[in-house]
């Protein structure tokens, strides 16, 4: 979890001091690292509860799996309004970090990497910990970007304070906010920056391959136990969550001062909560009053700017280092295979100019329609002349080329998503066609969405 240190807790005195947040995180290109998290959707493996989303509570609850992590060389953190006797809401080694959503999705971010083999053993390391725990606990994990049963009010809420303030938000300001709290999965890379410009270059090529890679990893179909007939019924969700704070940012083509107008778009959305010692809601204040009239008598402070920032949910997201945030989870190889696509496509200039060329000929209109049909379509959008299917093959061409100049080693990781690209079958075809070939039995309708690895009493 991230700790306050006492320069975030300093007030704010200027709009200058949130652009200079960004500015003060560039590095030089030999310090770039690749960090990789994702969300683990988990059932109940037997019994009546078959299928069930596991509540927090209880002998073989999420709780539990957290106490169990504790005791394999994981810190636990508790809500800090709560004292010692609070819940475990996350846990910690080293730069890794173990964090619940509130559906009681399981997400491992793991230490950021300079080779990616190494994620891909980290990945493996925590899946065996993991599958040991679920043996003892009787949970399994889905390899899907959503639930894919169970009405909505079934789903057990995890005890986080900021989760209450955010489920009564939600229904304000979108119609399926519920939905992506407790129903959804993504897999995420964050990457680094040299200065405003790189950042600036790297926001602008996600923006314009966003929908691309959403097609790539779409493994949602199955939602409420009915096939939706989308491709990423998670990332459908996203389009109507929160239109404030979530899609795309029209202001990543507008120029190379990307600080500034990040700051400023941040600056007009309006926040959740201000947190002093628990999480107050903040009555729909944006973070710019909040600079200039207080809340409560309380001041903006760094660390409630870093907080906001955080609960900005845009398809690429400007931090301390810039967030992939357009795939669903699925299986692990495509787990392992986003941030080496990522380091591919951003870290190598060439790459990143051909990446950013793929879509150069599109308005804002046609990028808001993109993002709208893919969902639905995924690889068979139409786009222009040409389908997402013939852009996708083309932007995994422009990755591998990048990664055979940066890290070759990496090369091999990228292969579960070349074949997609190479034959037009995404996860969602596979998961789609295996729920369905397994007719009414509701065990073998799971285990055809479950991990292999991590299933160990679906059978």
């Amino acid at each position: 979890m991230h700790l306050v240190d006492d320069s975030e807790s300093q007030p704010i005195a200027s709009e200058a001091e949130l652009v200079g947040y960004f500015h003060g995180a560039g590095k030089p290109a030999a310090r770039w690292r690749v960090g990789s998290e994702h969300e683990l959707i988990g059932v109940v493996a037997g019994g009546p509860e078959l299928g069930a989303a596991p509540a927090y509570d209880g002998p073989a609850g999420i709780g539990a799996l957290m106490a169990f992590f504790a005791t394999r060389g994981w810190a636990p953190v508790r809500e800090a309004a709560g004292g010692a006797d609070a819940p475990i809401i996350a846990l910690t080694r080293g730069d890794a970090q173990i964090t619940l959503e509130p559906g009681g999705q399981f997400e491992l971010a793991a230490a950021p990497v300079d080779d990616d083999r190494q994620f891909a053993d980290d990945l493996a390391a925590h899946v065996a910990t993991l599958a040991e725990a679920s043996r003892e606990l009787g949970l399994a994990w889905l390899a899907t970007g959503v639930r894919p049963e169970g009405e909505l009010a079934s789903i057990p809420w995890m005890p986080k304070q900021r989760y209450a303030v955010m489920r009564a938000y939600m229904p304000g300001v979108g119609t399926r906010g519920l939905d992506m709290m407790q129903r959804t999965a993504t897999v995420q890379t964050n990457l680094d920056y040299a200065d405003e410009a790189d950042a600036a270059a790297k926001m602008r090529g996600l923006m314009s391959v966003t929908s691309i890679l959403t097609a790539l990893w779409a493994s949602s179909p199955i939602v409420g136990g009915v096939d939706t007939g989308r491709q990423s019924h998670r990332a459908w969700i996203w389009r109507d969550t929160d239109r404030a704070r979530a899609g795309l940012l029209p202001l990543a083509f507008e120029g190379d001062d990307l600080f500034e107008r990040y700051t400023a778009w941040a600056l007009d959305v309006p926040m959740y909560f201000v947190y002093r010692g628990g999480y107050q809601p903040a009555g729909g204040i944006t973070f710019r009053q909040f600079l200039r009239q207080g809340f409560r008598d309380h001041h903006a402070t760094h660390a409630d700017w870093a907080l906001h920032l955080s609960t900005l949910f845009p398809e690429a997201r400007l931090k301390r280092f810039i967030e992939v945030r357009g795939c669903d989870c699925g299986s692990l190889g495509m787990i392992a295979a986003l941030g080496p696509m990522a380091r591919g496509l951003l870290y190598d200039a060439t790459a990143l100019a051909e990446a950013t060329a793929l879509t150069a000929g599109l308005s804002a209109h046609e990028r808001e329609t993109l993002a709208d049909v893919v969902p639905e379509r995924g690889l068979a959008t139409p786009v222009g002349r040409h389908t997402v299917g013939d852009l996708a093959r083309e932007l995994v061409a422009i990755a591998a080329d990048g990664l055979g100049r940066i890290a070759p080693a990496s090369r091999g990781l990228l292969a579960p998503v070349e074949a997609i690209a190479t034959s037009g079958r995404t996860q969602a075809d596979e998961l789609r066609d295996a729920w369905h070939a397994a007719g009414d039995d509701r065990r073998a309708r799971l285990r055809a969405l479950a991990h292999p690895e991590l299933a160990p009493t679906l059978g």
